[in-house]
């Protein structure tokens, strides 16, 4: 089976594989720039862009950590990313992810259209007022991620009667994804939420708006997941794990380390101050979380709303900032590492361009 090329608003991604945003600092410059120089859709993660070039972006440090919203989503810093991974991949399509429930969401989404992101990924909410903050920027695309058809019809209604325009293209993600799920914790295992049987009902729902592209996302690993998601009606899929596992990805080696090392009982869904359950590896922190005995909570960076300014990070034991900094510096005592429910498949670091040849052209 040879694959299309997808088409998200006026770009054209030649192979129909979507890197998934992975914050913090998991897919920067290095990552999402060989991406899209090979033909793939790289997305930078616009989460913790004051800890770029270690902290050189952020302009206010409180015990060596960006203080305050507007140095943890540093314009700079995610401006540097972005021109770094265009020096990479061209003129080639380059995303940027923003979740919804962060603080300041708007003016980051306004901060990656003028730093010259092409396309904007939305999830962690339901981004219902997303182009307000696109707005003057008539060539950027924008993509939101649902995890049901009731979820992007609302998007559809809303958009086009506040902003007379559509999505360029929705993700859909199911419960295998790494990082925050759009469902409860017993949603995740109910198999009428599994990926492969939310792809078809969302592809019926996208029809009814033009035909809106649809990418599948949570749990895809290999050329065969694809060919899978491709006869449900997708148009393309998006892999995040799985990007781990090369050399380019941003994250320090002992991140790629712990997923090398996982076991398929270590990935597992563990609650989180963003409000929704999150999936990731069991570690040394997970286990002092369960004790109540984590590290200190401070809410320095005040990073999401639904956190209330740590109150939520207190009721399920840790700082979400603090941790996947940690992890993306490498710290395997206090650091939370993020996986899809495949992660412990990983077994080797192999370069972006032989990943690419892997996916389409098989193992």
């Amino acid at each position: 089976m040879s694959f299309k090329s997808l088409k998200i608003g006026k770009y054209t991604i030649q192979k129909p594989i979507v890197q998934g945003g992975m914050g913090l600092g998991i897919s920067w410059d290095q990552l999402a720039g060989n991406v899209s120089k090979e033909g793939g859709l790289g997305v930078i993660s616009a989460v913790g862009t004051g800890y770029y070039e270690d902290k050189a972006h952020a302009k206010k440090l409180v015990s060596d950590r960006p203080l305050s919203e507007a140095n943890f989503y540093s314009p700079e810093g995610l401006d540097k990313i972005i021109k770094n991974a265009r020096k990479i991949c061209g003129n080639k399509p380059l995303a940027v992810n923003i979740l919804y429930a962060m603080n300041d969401y708007g003016r980051v989404v306004s901060d990656a259209c003028k730093s010259g992101a092409d396309i904007i990924i939305t999830g962690a909410g339901l981004p219902t007022n997303m182009p307000e903050f696109a707005e003057g920027f008539p060539d950027i695309a924008l993509v939101p991620i649902v995890s049901s058809p009731k979820a992007l019809k609302i998007i559809c209604k809303r958009w086009q009667k506040r902003y007379d325009r559509l999505p360029d293209a929705v993700i859909v993600e199911g419960p295998k994804s790494g990082g925050h799920q759009g469902f409860t914790y017993e949603q995740c295992s109910m198999p009428e939420n599994q990926l492969e049987n939310i792809v078809g009902p969302v592809v019926e729902e996208a029809a009814n708006w033009g035909n809106i592209p649809v990418i599948a996302a949570g749990g895809v690993w290999d050329k065969n997941d694809i060919e899978e998601m491709l006869s449900l009606g997708a148009a393309a899929v998006q892999m995040g794990t799985r990007f781990i596992g090369t050399h380019e990805c941003d994250a320090h080696e002992n991140f790629k380390n712990v997923l090398l090392n996982a076991k398929k009982e270590d990935i597992v869904l563990m609650g989180s101050p963003v409000g929704y359950p999150a999936q990731g590896v069991r570690t040394n922190l997970t286990e002092l979380v369960e004790k109540r005995e984590g590290p200190a909570i401070k809410c320095i960076s005040n990073c999401v709303a639904p956190c209330n300014r740590g109150e939520e990070a207190k009721e399920v034991g840790f700082c979400i900032a603090d941790r996947l900094s940690d992890a993306f510096m490498g710290n395997t005592k206090t650091g939370l590492f993020f996986s899809g429910t495949n992660g412990y498949k990983l077994n080797e670091i192999i370069s972006v361009k032989e990943l690419m040849d892997k996916l389409t052209e098989g193992e």
